[in-house]
C-alpha cells in the first residue's frame, strides 16, 4: 500500500482512504478513489447500482484487499487484511441485511464474539448491565433479554448500532439502514445518528432515498462506474445536481411525464378481510389506472395485496375482474385470471437467485413453454429475448445467474414473466425498493407504458414521492381499513396522505 503525504495533525480526518483501485475478472470496480471522513461528521455515499459503493465499503471493513491505495485513521496508516482487522481499527459496518442471530437475544447479538466469561461461563449479569447502557445511550427502550426474532426491524437496527459501539467503533458505516422503516422509525434513526456524530463519530450513510441525505448528511460523496465524481456539502447541492452527478446525465423530470386514459373498472375489491391486518378493505381498480395504496409500514398494504393474489387465505369479501367473480384460493388461480404480484422482496419471493435469468423468466411459463413435459429452451431463450429487448434489460445473455444483475434489472426480469402470462392486472410492492435513481426512472417509465396498453397497476410504495409522482389516485391504509382516498394524486401533499396514514 502507498502512503500519502503527512498532513498537521489538527487537519487530520478521521478516516482517509486514498487511491483505492479495485478490480474484478472483467470489471474495474474502483479507479482511484478518494473518500474523506471528519469526526463528528455524516458522510452520505452515492451512486448507482454498480458504482462501487458496496466494493469501497467491503474494502473499508475488510471483505476485499485493494488492489492499490492506502486506509489513514486517525493519520495512522491501517492495515486491514480482514473483518477482525477492520473491526479492532474501530470500523464497524451495518450492512443492509442485519448479521444477527435471529435465536439469541439482543445481549447474546451484542456481544457475541466478545463474551466476557470465567471457567468458560458467561458474566451475563455484566454483559446485561452493558447492553442496558448501550441502548439507553440511544434512548431506545428494549429488552436486552429479548429474542432479536421478536424485535421490530427498527430494534434490530439499534441492536446493530450498540454492537458497534460495544466494539467502540469510530466509524460507523450504514448500507440502506432506512429500507424498511417507517417514518416515526426513520426519525428515531436520525436521532440515535445525531447523538453518534455529536460523540464524535464518524458515519458512512448510503441510501437510494435523496430525501434523506437532505435530513441527515453534511457532505455527499458521489461515484460513478467506480470514479469519485465529487464530494460537496450538501447545503451547497441541489436534487437535480445529485441525479445529474448520479447518472451522467440530466433528469428533466425525477418521474416521467404520463398521458393516460383511464377507463372502467377492471378490479373490484369488496369488503376484504384475512389474518390480523386487513379487516375491510374496498376499492376500485381501472383500466390503464396507477392507483398507489399507502400508509405505514404495519397498516395491511402488503396484506391485502398477498389476499388478492391467493397467497394468504381469505376470510372474507369478494374480488370481481371485469365484472365478473373470482373465487381465488391460491396463485396458481389468479395468475389464471391475469393478476401478477411483483413482491416487495424479489430477492428471497421473486427470483431463485442461483438459477439464470432465462430459468426465471420461464418458471411461471412452463405450460407454455413445454411440449411432453419437456421445456423448449430455444422457444423459452427467444421468448425471454423479446423483453431483453422491449424491458431494455441489461445483461449479456440470457444464461447470466440472476442473483448478479442489479436491483433494477432483476426486477425487469420479474416483470418479465409476468407480462408473458398476459397479466392486465399488475400488482407492484415496494416497485423501487433498493434501486437506483436512473433504474427507478426506468422503471417508472415500464409503469407508465404497461398503463397505456390499459393494464391497471396497483402500486404499493412507502415512498411518498414516489406516491405523488407516479399515481393517479391514492388509498391511504391505517390498522387494516383504507382511512381515505386521494380522487387526484396531482394536488395531493405529502402532509395530506400522513394525516391520513396515522388515523
Amino acid at each position: 500500500m502507498t502512503s500519502a503525504s503527512p498532513r498537521p495533525a489538527s487537519a487530520e480526518p478521521l478516516l482517509g482512504m486514498r487511491g483505492i483501485d479495485k478490480s474484478f475478472p472483467g470489471v474495474r470496480a474502483l479507479a482511484g478513489v478518494d473518500l474523506e471522513l471528519r469526526r463528528g461528521e455524516v458522510l452520505a455515499l452515492l451512486g448507482e447500482n454498480g458504482a462501487g459503493k458496496s466494493t469501497l465499503i467491503k474494502i473499508l471493513g475488510g471483505a476485499h484487499p485493494p488492489d492499490a491505495g492506502s486506509i489513514h485513521i486517525e493519520g495512522c496508516e491501517a492495515q486491514i487484511r480482514g473483518p477482525l482487522d477492520a473491526r479492532r481499527a474501530g470500523v464497524a459496518i451495518i450492512y443492509q441485511e442485519f448479521n444477527l442471530v435471529p435465536a439469541l437475544t439482543a445481549r447474546e447479538n451484542i456481544f457475541l464474539g466478545q463474551e466476557r466469561t470465567t471457567a468458560g461461563f458467561v458474566h451475563r449479569d455484566i454483559e446485561r448491565r452493558r447492553a442496558i447502557e448501550l441502548l439507553e445511550r440511544m434512548k431506545v427502550r428494549i429488552d436486552p433479554e429479548a429474542p432479536c426474532r421478536e424485535l421490530t426491524v427498527a430494534q434490530q437496527q439499534v441492536v446493530e448500532i450498540a454492537k458497534a459501539l460495544s466494539l467502540s467503533a469510530r466509524i460507523i458505516v450504514m448500507d440502506e439502514p432506512s429500507a424498511t422503516l417507517t417514518p416515526q422509525e426513520v426519525e428515531s434513526l436520525f436521532d440515535v445518528i445525531r447523538d453518534l456524530k455529536a460523540r464524535g463519530i464518524g458515519v458512512i450513510y448510503i441510501s437510494h432515498r435523496l430525501e434523506e441525505i437532505f435530513q441527515i448528511a453534511d457532505r455527499v460523496m458521489v461515484l460513478r462506474d467506480g470514479l469519485h465524481v465529487g464530494t460537496l456539502p450538501v447545503a451547497e447541492v441541489s436534487r437535480g445536481r445529485l441525479i445529474e452527478m448520479m447518472v451522467g446525465r440530466k433528469l428533466e423530470n425525477e418521474f416521467p411525464r404520463r398521458d393516460r386514459r383511464i377507463g372502467e373498472p377492471r378490479l373490484v375489491v369488496r369488503g376484504l378481510r384475512g389474518g390480523e391486518r386487513v379487516k375491510d378493505v374496498s376499492f376500485e381498480l381501472r383500466r390503464g389506472e396507477i392507483l398507489a395504496l399507502t400508509g405505514l409500514v404495519g397498516a395491511g398494504r402488503t396484506e391485502t395485496a398477498r389476499l388478492i393474489f391467493g397467497a394468504d387465505p381469505l376470510e372474507g369479501g369478494q374480488i370481481e375482474k371485469d365484472g365478473r367473480p373470482l373465487r381465488i384460493r391460491n396463485p396458481r388461480d389468479a395468475i389464471r385470471c391475469g393478476i401478477c404480484f411483483l413482491t416487495e422482496d424479489r430477492k428471497a419471493q421473486g427470483l431463485v437467485l442461483g438459477q439464470s435469468a432465462r430459468a426465471n423468466f420461464g418458471l411461471p411459463n412452463l405450460p407454455l413453454l413445454t411440449r411432453a413435459g419437456f421445456v423448449r429452451q430455444q422457444r423459452e431463450r427467444n421468448a425471454f429475448q423479446r423483453y431483453i429487448d422491449s424491458l431494455r434489460i441489461k445483461i449479456p445473455h440470457t444464461e447470466q445467474l440472476v442473483k448478479h444483475l442489479s436491483g433494477g434489472n432483476q426486477q425487469k426480469v420479474v416483470l418479465a414473466k409476468w407480462l408473458e402470462r398476459s397479466a392486465d392486472v399488475v400488482i407492484f410492492d415496494e416497485p423501487t425498493r433498493g434501486i437506483d435513481v436512473g433504474a427507478k426512472y426506468e422503471i417508472y417509465v415500464l409503469m407508465n407504458e404497461l398503463a397505456a396498453r390499459g393494464i391497471a397497476i396497483l402500486m404499493i410504495s412507502s415512498e411518498l414521492p414516489e406516491v405523488l409522482g407516479m399515481s393517479d389516485r391514492i388509498l391511504v391504509m391505517h390498522e387494516g381499513r383504507v382511512t381515505g382516498e386521494i380522487a387526484d394524486a396531482k394536488s395531493a401533499t405529502q402532509e395530506q396522505i400522513m394525516s391520513l396514514a396515522v388515523g
